[in-house]
């Protein structure tokens, strides 16, 4: 009886488990009684039937021993009922006690200060940070069902109430605060992307001006038409590059202007960035005129000094022909040397207005 009546309930699930283990052991022990029970009973009623003299004490003796018998079996059977309630209000403290558990170990890992120092970082950040979001929207069931059983389990056993909404509170305390944290590292997280995006694309477009520039520098002004135009032809390739460039320039000055209007913390950095970004591009732009001006002032140069070298070549030829003291030595050869001089003074009027 000793044993039925024990209040000890334990302390941990452990314990319980112990509790309820010994109480099985007794459990098995009192089965192996109640043939005992059943023998003093059956003898009883031979006794009784025999009308032994003392017939009254046993009656008497087999009620007792009967009453004992249900009694301490009614004991046995609130115990077991008593450890199983506390089986189940400490395994419900158990669990809660693993969720928090986890829920702190990842508590840690989203208050890293760690948000990425480039793209590559932070990327990877974000695909770590999205596979604790999972597991935060998986362990979201298990919260509400750890809820509902406090429910339930306030219902079933009112004396531990209290201690029962102690525990689901501080549950859902840490639940509340894991998942403040995932939204807001989250946003950090989106934020440094943002900004590392628009640092990668920085760093590309001056890194490509810079190339450009020493493209559009690294011609040398050619020394014949052909090569002035072949000069200029290239010159507008560079052009054409430029042009194609026009929408990452744009894309990156908005998304920078995105991240001042959101008041992003790296709103100095971002804003130097756009002028920097702004002062580069006009450079090119600057840069690719003034070499369009020298090339298309050498391929001036150039046809001047192709066309002043065929005068000087006709004007050579020429002169060779008016030096001829061939004056003729018959009518027909004064007509035709007349032919020639008239073709020559129309030739002459041709390469003047070329001249002037």
């Amino acid at each position: 009886e000793a044993i039925v009546t024990s209040e000890e309930l334990g302390q941990d699930l452990e314990h319980v488990e112990v509790l309820q283990k010994k109480f099985e052991e007794f459990q098995t022990d009192l089965a192996a009684h109640e043939e005992r029970v059943n023998e003093v009973n059956q003898f009883a009623g031979k006794l009784i039937q025999e009308q032994h003299p003392e017939e009254e004490l046993i009656k008497s003796k087999q009620d007792e021993v009967n009453a004992s018998w249900q009694r301490l079996k009614g004991l046995a059977l609130q115990r077991q009922g008593k450890l199983f309630g506390a089986a189940e209000v400490q395994r419900f403290n158990r669990d809660v006690d693993e969720t928090i558990s986890w829920i702190k170990e990842k508590g840690q890992l989203m208050a890293s200060d760690d948000f990425g120092r480039d793209l590559a970082s932070v990327q990877a950040l974000l695909r770590k940070h999205e596979g604790l979001e999972r597991d935060l929207a998986a362990l979201e069931d298990k919260v509400k069902a750890l809820c509902a059983e406090a429910d339930r389990l306030q219902q079933s056993h009112p004396i531990n109430a209290s201690q029962i909404q102690v525990k689901r509170e501080e549950l859902i305390a840490n639940w509340e605060q894991i998942r403040t944290l995932a939204a807001e590292r989250h946003a950090r997280l989106n934020d440094s992307y943002r900004l590392q995006r628009f640092l990668a694309d920085f760093r590309d477009l001056t890194s490509w001006v810079t190339e450009m520039k020493a493209l559009i520098n690294a011609d040398e002004l050619a020394n014949d038409v052909a090569g002035a135009e072949a000069l200029l032809d290239r010159h507008q390739e560079h052009k054409g590059e430029i042009d194609a460039h026009e929408d990452s320039f744009k894309s990156a000055d908005e998304s920078g202007q995105a991240l001042l209007a959101a008041g992003h913390y790296a709103s100095d950095e971002v804003k130097e960035k756009l002028t920097v970004l702004s002062d580069e591009r006009s450079a090119l732009l600057e840069l690719w005129e003034l070499r369009r001006q020298q090339y298309e002032q050498c391929m001036d140069l150039q046809l001047f000094y192709r066309d002043t070298e065929q005068v000087d070549n006709w004007m050579s030829k020429q002169e060779a022909f008016l030096l001829n003291e061939d004056l003729g030595d018959s009518l027909d050869s004064v007509e035709a040397l007349l032919k020639k001089h008239e073709d020559f003074e129309k030739s002459l009027s041709a390469q003047e207005e070329k001249i002037t």
